[in-house]
């Protein structure tokens, strides 16, 4: 029984967390279907945008604290670890965006799940918290995502607390892009989607590793480096194909 569900239509692929009995949480099956699902023919034309959304009232409850009970050795506890930051990094290294479509609660590596993601759009129900600290556990992988998506002294405030944002409090602090009303949610992730799979896919991949590269550096390295790589995105077919267009007052037909 595949803990996730995946569809694909349309250059859009749903990846659904579907273990609504545990609250989806993230136990290393659910981390190894949810890795498959992300992997799956990647590389693929037919593949322009990745949503990762999940059944019933909880997105994510983290990691399933029956892995993580000393009757588990060392060793087992390690790869539950080590797989979930595997994901978590994998996402941001796949070619094309993954969105987060969150109705619900996302807790510890749930909430990390939402902060890896390169886009998030949450409905007004949607609550985010770390609060690994109240059972003696404190969300130290979490805290690589959200220290890297929040303020500080927000991120420090949740791992701190325990205590969850609001919807619109993650939306004020950056960890989600969007926030909408329940029943609108759909319609936008996937005005977001579609807008996404206007474009040509290679020049997408280019961005979207280019990004991430370019934020861990100082300014004048970021620069050099966006730089050769704007020299390079001319060079693409679909770079060429999209200038010409332009120029000429049409579509442009990718080749991706």
């Amino acid at each position: 029984e595949k803990l996730t569900v995946r569809r694909q239509a349309e250059g859009i692929r749903n990846i659904i967390l579907n273990n609504p009995r545990r609250r989806n949480a993230l136990s290393l099956s659910m981390l190894q279907s949810l890795r498959e699902d992300l992997l799956h023919d990647v590389k693929s034309k037919d593949l322009r945008v990745i949503i990762i959304s999940a059944e019933g009232p909880v997105f994510c409850s983290g990691h399933d604290l029956k892995e993580l009970s000393s009757e588990d050795d060392v060793k087992h506890h390690s790869q539950v670890f080590e797989m979930c930051a595997e994901v978590m990094t994998l996402i941001q290294k796949l070619p094309v965006p993954v969105i987060a479509k969150v109705n619900g609660l996302a807790t510890a590596a749930g909430c990390q799940l939402v902060a890896s993601c390169d886009i998030a759009v949450a409905s007004e129900k949607s609550q985010f918290a770390t609060p690994g600290v109240n059972i003696g556990l404190f969300c130290s992988t979490p805290a690589v995502a959200l220290g890297r998506s929040l303020p500080r002294k927000v991120a420090l405030e949740m791992l701190f607390t325990g205590e969850p944002l609001s919807a619109q409090e993650a939306l004020m602090h950056g960890l989600v892009s969007k926030v909408v009303p329940e029943d609108k949610l759909e319609e936008e992730t996937m005005k977001i989607s579609h807008k996404i799979c206007e474009s040509s896919k290679s020049v997408l991949a280019l961005g979207k590793a280019t990004f991430y590269r370019q934020m861990t550096q100082d300014l004048d390295t970021a620069y050099k480096m966006t730089v050769q790589v704007m020299v390079d995105n001319l060079t693409l077919r679909d770079g060429q194909e999209g200038i010409e267009a332009f120029i000429q007052k049409r579509k442009p037909v990718w080749s991706h």
